[in-house]
């Protein structure tokens, strides 16, 4: 019966993810029964192609069969290098003058918060602005009958057909240094990654995230975070960016992604932490509870899982205990990543968490791995002092022009001599000075073996 199965996937290797397209009750007792939805881990190939041996959510093993499930694909952001963000229409008009008819640009839209414009040099040398609507997760020209998943989306229909407009794009004003990406809504569907609303059980909220409250769910009876996006229509783009970056982030020291919910609703599911987030475990338990081991073990899980972004050439641009969370089973894992930029990243009129980030990000708006690096020192001082707030005494606003001047902070009492290096070597004003993740996680390994 298994040889009816036909073979048309890749090979799969030991640890690829894949998720379940079909229910699979199993028909004996070397099979592993799943759902449709569960998310299985292979172990390894069988001599039949059309089978493999894999693990699911809670370690039970078997045999499933590789038609009933989907390898789980990376969702890719798109660049969109002719998105100038927030330009008036008269600066739109100013940068598109000159140019060949078919130019254009697309931009905010100044009166109508979530709404776009596509400013487009016409015949006659006039500059026409049309305003994009954003609706259920859809963009479309005011007045015109087709809707996209996404701006580039119809951005590259209107390249191939005018369709009501007054003439064809077909130059666009490239932005320079622009990074500005968009994530397609059918990609997550393609990629295995959109959960079925029936499946997922919400209960009370444990928190409140950047785009909405977070909640604690239960999905295939596995305890889950969920995070719900407020208003869709104006963040649902940088929401889904959150999410796409964590489809290609799989590491032990990284919350993970479980998948996504997609409808009226969208919902963002990621593993459950059981003990929240670090600053709070560190301050509720004290030295009382917390040990030398906990806190090298702390340190050394934050710092293997920024190694592994450092590796992906990701920032996080906000790393700090409170962006750390604490597993049941004690491990720590690195959060809010998904909003991660390459290297380098330039935050527009960002507003900064000035205690935990690197001197150079502040004055000149660029973060690298390097500032994450200093901000990492700023965690490990956390991590030493039990969750304090770091420069004690010093007044926010003084902050910058104490560390410019060379201040550092005192080592915390009792924290031994070789982590106090580590966090002064982090702290070097200079950026090419410090040290890489990966150098910082070898000497943390290395004390983590002498460390009782």
């Amino acid at each position: 019966m298994r040889s009816l199965f036909a073979t048309n996937h890749e090979t799969w290797q030991m640890g690829t993810e894949v998720v379940a397209s079909y229910k699979f009750p199993g028909g004996s007792l070397e099979d592993l029964p799943f759902n449709k939805g569960d998310i299985l881990t292979i172990i390894k190939a069988t001599r039949d192609p059309n089978w493999y041996q894999a693990k699911n959510s809670y370690g039970r093993e078997g045999m499933i069969p590789a038609n009933y499930v989907q390898k789980r694909q990376e969702v890719s952001l798109q660049t969109m290098p002719w998105y100038h963000g927030k330009v008036s229409r008269e600066e739109a008009e100013s940068l598109l003058a000159g140019h060949m008819i078919g130019s254009f640009l697309v931009r905010e839209n100044g009166h109508y918060p979530g709404d776009y414009t596509l400013s487009l040099v016409i015949p006659g040398d006039v500059v026409e602005h049309y305003r994009v609507l954003q609706t259920n997760n859809k963009v479309e020209v005011d007045g015109g009958d087709l809707q996209f998943d996404t701006l580039l989306e119809l951005v590259e229909h209107y390249e191939k057909d005018a369709d009501g407009l007054c003439t064809r794009l077909s130059k666009p004003l490239w932005k320079t240094g622009n990074n500005f990406t968009t994530v397609n809504f059918k990609d997550f569907e393609r990629g295995g990654w959109v959960i079925n609303a029936e499946f997922l059980d919400i209960k009370e909220p444990i928190g409140k995230g950047e785009f909405g409250d977070v909640y604690k769910g239960c999905y295939n009876q596995q305890l889950v975070a969920v995070k719900q996006l407020k208003d869709r229509n104006r963040a649902a783009q940088t929401f889904l960016k959150e999410a796409s970056v964590m489809t290609s982030m799989r590491h032990p020291n990284l919350v993970q992604l479980i998948g996504v919910v997609l409808g009226e609703n969208i919902f963002l599911v990621t593993e459950f932490m059981g003990k929240g987030n670090l600053v709070e475990y560190l301050r509720s338990r004290g030295r009382s509870v917390i040990t030398k081991r906990d806190q090298i073990n702390f340190a050394t899980d934050t710092c293997a899982g920024m190694a592994y972004l450092e590796a992906k050439n990701l920032v996080h641009r906000d790393l700090a205990a409170r962006n750390v969370l604490v597993h049941e089973d004690g491990t720590a894992k690195v959060s809010d990543f998904g909003l991660a930029k390459f290297e380098s990243f330039s935050q527009e009129g960002g507003r900064f968490p000035i205690k935990w980030t690197a001197p150079e990000a502040i004055r000149k708006n660029v973060f690298t791995s390097k500032s994450d690096v200093w901000s990492f020192g700023i965690l490990l001082w956390e991590i030493y002092s039990f969750g304090r707030v770091p420069y004690p005494r010093i007044p926010l606003a003084e902050v910058v022009r104490h560390v410019e001047r060379g201040y550092r902070m005192e080592t915390p009492d009792g924290c031994p001599p070789e982590i106090y290096r580590i966090m002064r070597h982090t702290w070097d004003m200079e950026p090419n000075h410090r040290p890489l993740f990966q150098d910082i996680l070898n000497m943390l390994h290395n004390l983590r073996a002498t460390t009782v």
